[in-house]
This record gives C-alpha cells, sequence and structure tokens, in this order.
C-alpha cells in the first residue's frame, strides 16, 4: 500500500520524505514544507497602508518558529491586487499560528485597508533549481507522491454557548430548512454535520469544489441566517453579525480546520460519530497526529469498523469525526483510543462521544 516512487529531484532537494498510505487523501503530517498563498484585495488609496501595515507583521512573522521566508508581489495590472507567499518547515507550525490568539492579533492592521483576502495551503511536491538552500547544503522535504482525493474538501466551525443554553442551542440548531445544495457551476454543499458536548458546538460541512464561495453561500442563506441570529443570544463570544469586522473575528476563531481524513470504503454507508479529545496546553497538534496515525493503521485493517475518518484541530481542540460500519462493532471502537498509553499522556480527561444535533446530505451529493 505505500508508495516508493523515487525521483532525480527529490534525490537532491529532498533526501527525506514521509511516505503515507495511499488511502489517505488529505494530511498536514508527513513534513514537507509547505507553500502558503495569501491573494488579497487592497482597498482604492491603501496601498502604502497596507505595505507599512505588512512590513510590520512580517517581521514579528519571522520570529514565529517553522517559519523560513515570505514575498510580497503587487500585480503589474492592477495597483489594489497583492499577493504574499511564505514557506514554513512543515503545515505544523504554520497551523499552530495561523489559528492562535496571536496571529489574530498580529494581523489585525492589514483588515483595516483590505477589501478581501484568500489563502491557499499547498505542500511542495516538487520543485526545479536550488537557490540558497542548495548551496548550503539544506535538507528540504518534498510530499513523496502526490495523494488522489475525493473531490470533497473538508471544514468546521466550532464555538461555546453560555452554561444552561445548550438544550435552547440545540433545538435551534436541530430546526432549520436546509440551504440550497447547489452554490454555482463547479460548487455544491455535500453533507453538514452538526454535533454538540457540554456547551461546545461542532459543525462539519464537506463542499465539493470552492469551500469559501461555499461558505458565503450558506451565510448568505435567510434560514440560516436566522439560525445564526437565534443563537446569539447564548453564545460566550459574543458577535454582530451585521458588522463585518465582529462576524470575521469570531469565524476565525470558530475555525477548526481538517488536518487528516483517511477512506477505507468509499461505497460503504456508515453511522457517523463525533469524538472530542480534551488536549492537554500545547499538545493539541501532537495528539491529532497520533489519532492520524492509528487511523491510518485501521484505514489499511480489513476487519477494522472504521470506513473514514477525519480529524480536525485547533489549539488544544481536538475532534475525530468517523463514519463507522453499522452495528456493535463499530460502537466499541470509538472510545478505545482513550486508553492507550501514548494518547493518555497528551489528554487533559477521557475523550467522549458528542451528541448528534443533525446529520444532512444533498440528495446528489
Amino acid at each position: 500500500m505505500r508508495s516508493m516512487t523515487t525521483t532525480t529531484s527529490e534525490k537532491i532537494s529532498a533526501p527525506s520524505t514521509r511516505q503515507v498510505s495511499k488511502r489517505v487523501s488529505q494530511s498536514v503530517f508527513d513534513g514537507s514544507r509547505l507553500r502558503v498563498v495569501l491573494l488579497v484585495d487592497v482597498n482604492d488609496g491603501a496601498q502604502q497602508q497596507f505595505l507599512e501595515a505588512y512590513e510590520q507583521l512580517c517581521n514579528q512573522v519571522a520570529q514565529v518558529p517553522g517559519h523560513v521566508s515570505d514575498q510580497l508581489c503587487q500585480s503589474i495590472e492592477n495597483p489594489s491586487q497583492w499577493l504574499i507567499t511564505s514557506e514554513w518547515e512543515s503545515a505544523p507550525p504554520f497551523l499552530t499560528w495561523v489559528n492562535s490568539e496571536e496571529h489574530v492579533r498580529m494581523v489585525e492592521p492589514l483588515h483595516s485597508c483590505v477589501r478581501d483576502t484568500r489563502s491557499l495551503r499547498f505542500h511542495i511536491v516538487r520543485e526545479t533549481g536550488g537557490g540558497e538552500a542548495a548551496a548550503s547544503g539544506a535538507r528540504r522535504r518534498l510530499q513523496a507522491s502526490p495523494r488522489i482525493g475525493d473531490g470533497v474538501i473538508r471544514h468546521a466551525l466550532t464555538f461555546t454557548v453560555k452554561p444552561g443554553s445548550e438544550a435552547q442551542v440545540k433545538r435551534i440548531l436541530a430546526d432549520y430548512a436546509s440551504p440550497r445544495a447547489k452554490v454555482d457551476e463547479t460548487t455544491r454543499l455535500c453533507r453538514t454535520s452538526l454535533f454538540m458536548h457540554g456547551n461546545r458546538v461542532v459543525r462539519a460541512i464537506e463542499v465539493r469544489g470552492d469551500l469559501l464561495a461555499a461558505l458565503r453561500h450558506v451565510a448568505r442563506q435567510p434560514e440560516v441566517r436566522a439560525v445564526e441570529e437565534a443563537i446569539n443570544p447564548y453564545l460566550e463570544q459574543e458577535r454582530d453579525l451585521n458588522d463585518q469586522e465582529s462576524a470575521r473575528v469570531f469565524f476565525t476563531r470558530a475555525a477548526l480546520p481538517a488536518v487528516h481524513h483517511v477512506t477505507a470504503d468509499e461505497l460503504t454507508e456508515g453511522e457517523r460519530r463525533a469524538l472530542y479529545y480534551p488536549a492537554r496546553p500545547g499538545d493539541g497538534m501532537r495528539l491529532a497526529e497520533l489519532l492520524a496515525q492509528q487511523d491510518e493503521a485501521a484505514a489499511e485493517d480489513p476487519d477494522s469498523p472504521v470506513l473514514r475518518s477525519t480529524i480536525f484541530q485547533r489549539d488544544d481542540v481536538v475532534v475525530r469525526l468517523v463514519d463507522v460500519a453499522p452495528g456493535p462493532g463499530g460502537r466499541a471502537v470509538l472510545p478505545e483510543p482513550g486508553r492507550q498509553s501514548a494518547l493518555s499522556a497528551l489528554l487533559d480527561g477521557e475523550p467522549v462521544g458528542m451528541d448528534l444535533v443533525t446529520d444532512r446530505r444533498s440528495p446528489d451529493a
């Protein structure tokens, strides 16, 4: 099951890579370098303000562990269009930084002078030329082989509500009309699964096409907007959806990125479960990596009830969304990881099953 493909360019520029199972379609844990691309649309007349804000920001980013380099580029056709690219030793240190409160504060000066941003993240698979890194003999890791995905983008949001309001929030979130699945000719919503544990809400979505377009589409739907307004009084973090900056900060903090996805069986329908893993402070990424390794092994085991698994992680919040084969075997497998010593050392309490609030699929997803 393991790919052993090696090319001349890989031998020269990436002597060390980690092979991953061909069943893994998404992972941040293969150790290869990361290229981050940020497309920025700057407000008219705010170019100098944006440049000054960037120069202050890049000096701070240079001190972040795992950061290698960055570039700022301005379009030769439209002065309002800018491009920021950065290179990182691997994905985990970038995600740790970009999902932190430090990052929220650090980029705040940029948002007053931009209309829109779009962030793209790529593992480096191959490269030509050597540059300074090759001249110095640095070991530069590249992704060993391309992953074959299923065309689905997975993302989640998480937030907490005021203690004592859980029952009201659950009723609101369970009772709403599904938004239109078709976003445009290339993008559609496939599935939305919503879970709660205590006062924590996790909403996982699956999209074919453009994730950002899908999120904006959902936010504009009247039925979704009504639900969001209805739960506003119960949120621990206040927000005003009519204020662009307030909404942006809320959803930035609520983002729960998918860091790993593995599929053992693409055809079999399973029962969807979610587990919440309370990580010890600072151990969330390592905990997610151990869970990813476990799920890779389960995907290769024909006797495992795990059909598909996605791991979401932000700071010390780790959620494992699993589709399991129906029956008692599927139910039994879920709590097991919490009893393993390697995971237990990273946990601040036992993993717990989350309550399913709603699980909706597009009819032709």
